[in-house]
């Protein structure tokens, strides 16, 4: 009983595990070039891993937050056309219907629209008198807009002004230009209070509207005042209220809008609210994540292989040595696990080399592109993990071999 005890301590003596990761660490910088040359296969994979993730993260983030910023904050409510019979009964919404809506909490911006087919494509000139040759005008679209538009579309004034209450109320002649549409009349300033022509009537081009981000129609199109548009060309009825709301505030408003602009009816009123972009946001990342995540991946395993093949050359060059370590009553487990862990040294410093340079990668592309950074914490932790479970790997038929050679058969092969 005392011999089997003493013969199993003779053969697996007990190795404390410093001197194990001592000795691992002398192979790997024994040889530093080449140790460097390995690793560097596992910080090309890790690199990659961690900018692709991160800049498809930033970027899906930048996409989709561009996208919520305007879409999130959009309400349209359609009203529908009066039914045959009854166009004496009085307009469903009226104008001063959209004083209801922009009372409402969360309510930034509302306009109201009215335009019909007659008035999809209306000549328009900017000269009562054309030359012979000369092209008559331009099709554009003419519609009544309340003069709340601008701030609805978030559109900017480019020249002049747009109409306001006073000019709606004393049913001025005025018009206001889309910046597409005053350019295809050739009018760029209206200082000098230029005319436009459209239906047998003129009127005055007090303003350009441009930079319109939500309808965008509306650039090609020539904005009248409601009060001017029923009397001039039988514009009266409105059939769009568009609203501009606070980020959240979509949904409610959503709800409330029908009932302030139809009470009683508002169940005739269709209302088009934003949809839950959490969802697209997520869908708009993981397929972006997934698609790169397949190069970061064949990198990996580009390394992987490198470590491996590494890791195999170096243990038939210290053949005598692991016949010299077992002659001398090294295990295989140990002659194994020292070979295992250098691997594992080799993918865990390439871990964290690669996780840094990919990190400070994805931040200067953000900054260069003036994006908020998008780093997830556990890829940033995980990655030198990953690196040493790379190398793991890769040690792991190097690191079995070199264990199953025998110390005599080690000793006579040449070194």
């Amino acid at each position: 009983m005392i011999r089997a005890e003493r013969k199993r301590q003779a053969e697996r003596p007990w190795m404390d595990p410093r001197d194990l990761w001592t000795e691992a660490l002398a192979g790997v910088l024994a040889r530093p070039v080449r140790s460097a040359l390995t690793t560097l296969g596992t910080v090309l994979g890790i690199t990659t891993l961690v900018i692709t993730i991160g800049v498809a993260s930033t970027a899906g983030n930048q996409i989709v937050g561009r996208f919520d910023a305007l879409t999130a904050t959009s309400v349209t409510v359609t009203v529908p056309a009066p039914l045959p019979g009854e166009e004496d009964a009085g307009p469903l919404v009226p104008w001063s219907g959209t004083d209801a809506v922009g009372r409402l909490a969360g309510v930034v911006a509302v306009a109201a629209l009215a335009d019909s087919d007659a008035t999809d494509s209306v000549l328009v000139r900017s000269n009562d008198v054309t030359a012979p040759g000369d092209m008559s005008g331009q099709t554009l679209a003419v519609l009544a807009a309340s003069a709340g538009l601008p701030a609805a579309v978030h559109g900017a004034m480019t020249a002049g002004r747009f109409y306001d209450a006073g000019d709606i109320a004393r049913h001025d002649h005025v018009v206001v230009l889309g910046d597409q549409a005053a350019k295809l009349l050739g009018i760029k300033r209206v200082e000098d209070a230029p005319a436009v022509f459209f239906k047998g009537q003129s009127y005055t081009v007090i303003g350009i509207l441009g930079g319109i981000r939500r309808e965008q129609r509306l650039s090609t199109a020539v904005m009248v005042p409601p009060t001017t548009a029923a009397d001039r060309i039988g514009l009266t009825d409105i059939t769009r209220v568009l609203v501009d709301t606070a980020l959240g505030a979509a949904k409610q408003v959503a709800r409330q809008a029908p009932i302030a602009l139809a009470p009683g009816h508002q169940d005739s009123l269709s209302v088009e609210a934003p949809p839950d972009l959490s969802k697209a946001r997520a869908g708009v990342q993981n397929d972006t994540n997934s698609l790169f995540l397949v190069l970061g991946l064949v990198s990996l395993v580009v390394g992987a292989i490198g470590i491996a093949n590494v890791t195999l050359v170096t243990v038939m060059e210290r053949v005598g040595e692991i016949g010299l370590r077992r002659s001398l009553g090294a295990s295989r487990r140990q002659v194994a696990g020292q070979f295992l862990l250098e691997s594992t040294t080799i993918g865990l410093l390439g871990g964290i080399v690669g996780a840094a340079l990919g990190i400070a990668v994805v931040v200067c592309v953000a900054v260069f592109k003036e994006w908020t950074p998008v780093l997830d914490l556990r890829l940033a932790l995980g990655a030198p993990l990953a690196g040493a479970l790379v190398g793991l790997l890769a040690g792991l038929y190097p690191s079995l071999r070199a264990a199953r050679m025998e110390p005599v058969e080690a000793l006579r092969a040449p070194s």
